[in-house]
């Protein structure tokens, strides 16, 4: 048996939420040490000789040198078990609830240690094998109903496999052993439902998986335009009032994921509130039941420590695994990593380290490197293989809007869907603010694949069009600016105008609509239809002698511009749209040709 270390030093220098401390003589990095006589947490990043540098999760006001600094020989760890769903934490995995009602007061107490999960409440748990059952890593050793919307599956730890000796059902709380696994040595090992986890090392999988299937998000501008595979990286990058919280929140509300984890690691307080007030109200459409009871929420906003946003995403990323390891697929916001970023250059400057880029530390792509690729779709541990998969989408705020900055180009290295807000659409009050000439994803072309076994072979073509007109409408603006509209020939006013319905009547969303805040690929795939379909008889009927002028204001376009309003029950309403299109533009070629006739 390992001799447990009690390494205890003294506080030699503070410099905000660095602390500097002597005598710690055999610690190691990431260690989590408590400072001071408050008993504050901290995490050692650096380690020369004898003397630590610990970065403080907590105001570090009050503290003075000679205070003592004791090791808890542990990593900086979360807990994992029955009570994480509907939960909202810290930084470091602190029940903020918990620590208003224990504390009884809206603020952080400072050095307060609260469970991360209750130690009293009791799960019933129900078993899945008998004792005697062969069992290795990741089998499912029994459920606990956590929410009406999450079964909690309880596994058997990384790095374990042998027989089960003993296994009970039954009312427990968390710590009570609820299973006995004797391993191939003859050691006998206690499975309660809590496990822990350090959050900078990734879960191990059986076998990862290619990104081949769709993140479904009932976002036009992204399911269409822009995909987004499941366990894929996105990264949502724009100036100030472009939109990124909101668009976080529709993902939260609507992708096609069974757990959402939102971690708000820097971002504004109000906003965070609003997510407190606004999730809790919000109807999960495929149950009907709050969406809260699939989602877990970590919040580390501006006003509260920084040092507790670089663990912020850690936490969360390790929390979201954990699920995944379970076979479900998770989505994980994250608002936004600027934030968590600049976390990163203030510690780097206290530690006096080279800076790089803008006094990012040189380390910065690393560790978004390291952050982003514990997304990933995969076939977890366990027998049955059952497959679950973690998609991370993370915003990211440039100052100014200045996308050239060391944050957003080093996630774009990494990332590889890029939603590019832009500041003059959200000005425009067009929503989503995404730039349809600048964003683009790399999983398109493999996604395509799988829509197109879906619709013949009719989504990808759609796609390319529907961009195509969006360019082409991009080069005459430039035209029409010089020169004026008259300039054009009647065919490149109809592709203006078939551009225009695309931006107007297709990708802008309105999020605050019962209706339009969601569309189903069916409906967005007859969307479209309809609009190209405009187009394309549209250039027909003009070639066979019809007026622009009529076509301009064929009544049909006003059933264009209200298809977003019709409600996913009666996409019938669509089909039909399509014949009248159909009908009332034939008849427009025709009457033109009689003229011609004439």
């Amino acid at each position: 048996m390992a001799v447990e270390k009690n390494i205890q030093g003294t506080i030699a220098k503070i410099s905000g939420p660095l602390v500097v401390a002597k005598g710690m003589l055999g610690a190691s990095m990431f260690d989590v040490v408590r400072v001071g006589s408050a008993g504050l947490v901290g995490e050692i990043i650096e380690l020369r000789g004898d003397t630590a540098s610990v970065q403080v999760y907590e105001e570090t006001s009050g503290l003075k040198p000679g205070e003592i600094v004791v090791d808890t020989n542990a990593a900086l760890s979360v807990e994992l078990g029955p009570g994480l769903i509907e939960q909202f934490y810290d930084g470091i995995q602190r029940p903020l609830e918990s620590i208003e009602s224990v504390a009884n007061s809206p603020y952080i107490t400072r050095g307060i240690s609260v469970p991360a999960i209750s130690r009293a409440k009791k799960w019933d748990f129900v078993p899945s094998l008998e004792a005697g059952a062969t069992v290795e890593s990741g089998d499912i050793l029994g459920t606990v109903r956590e929410t009406i919307l999450v079964e909690h599956r309880i596994m058997v730890p990384p790095g374990l496999r042998g027989t089960v000796d003993s296994i009970r059902g039954g009312s427990f709380t968390v710590e009570e052993t609820v299973a006995v696994i004797k391993d191939e040595s003859g050691a006998k090992h206690e499975i309660a439902l809590l496990s822990r986890w350090p959050v900078r090392k990734s879960r191990p999988v059986a076998r990862r998986l290619p990104p081949e299937v769709p993140l479904s998000t009932g976002q036009r501008v992204i399911d269409l335009f822009f995909p987004i595979a499941r366990g894929g990286t996105a990264c949502v990058p724009g100036p100030f009032g472009s939109g990124k919280t909101v668009i976080q929140h529709q993902l939260a509300k609507w992708a096609d994921a069974e757990i959402v984890v939102y971690i708000g690691c820097g971002e504004r307080g109000n906003e965070m509130t609003d997510v407190l007030l606004e999730f809790p109200e919000l109807e999960d459409p495929r149950s009907g039941q709050p969406l809260m009871k699939r989602t877990l929420l970590i919040a580390n906003t501006s006003n509260m420590p920084v040092a507790a946003r670089e663990a912020s995403v850690y936490t969360g990323i390790t929390i979201a695994e954990y699920f995944r390891d379970m076979g479900y697929s998770v989505a994980l916001m994250a608002d936004s990593t600027s934030r968590w970023a600049e976390a990163l250059r203030e510690m780097s400057g206290r530690l006096e380290e080279m800076p790089g880029e803008e006094g990012y530390p040189a380390y910065l792509g690393t560790r978004l490197a390291s952050f982003y690729e514990r997304a990933g779709r995969a076939i977890c541990l366990g027998k049955d293989g059952r497959e679950g998969a973690v998609s991370v989408i993370g915003a990211v705020s440039p100052p100014g809007g200045d996308l050239s900055e060391p944050v957003t180009q080093n996630t774009l290295r990494v990332a590889k869907v890029f939603w590019g807000l832009d500041a003059q659409l959200a000005y425009q009050r067009h929503f989503p603010a995404i730039n349809w000439l600048t964003s683009y994803s790399l999983y398109a072309e493999t996604l395509g694949e799988y829509w197109d076994n879906e619709y013949d072979g009719e989504w990808s073509e759609m796609r390319v069009q529907a961009m195509s007109l969006l360019e082409e409408e991009d080069q005459l603006k430039e035209i029409v600016r010089l020169v004026g509209i008259d300039a054009l020939s009647k065919e490149e006013r109809v592709v203006m105008e078939t551009s225009k319905s695309i931006r107007e009547d297709f990708l802008h969303q309105n999020s605050f609509h019962e209706v339009d805040t969601y569309a189903s690929m069916d409906k967005q795939v007859k969307m479209l239809r309809n609009i190209l379909m405009f187009h394309r008889h549209g250039m027909q009927a003009l070639s066979h002698g019809a007026l622009l002028r009529d076509l301009l204001h064929a009544p049909v376009r006003e059933d264009i511009a209200r298809m977003r309003y019709v409600e996913e029950s009666n996409l019938s309403e669509l089909d039909a749209l399509e014949i009248k299109i159909g009908e009332e533009l034939g008849k427009l070629a025709a009457a033109g040709g009689e003229e011609d006739v004439a």
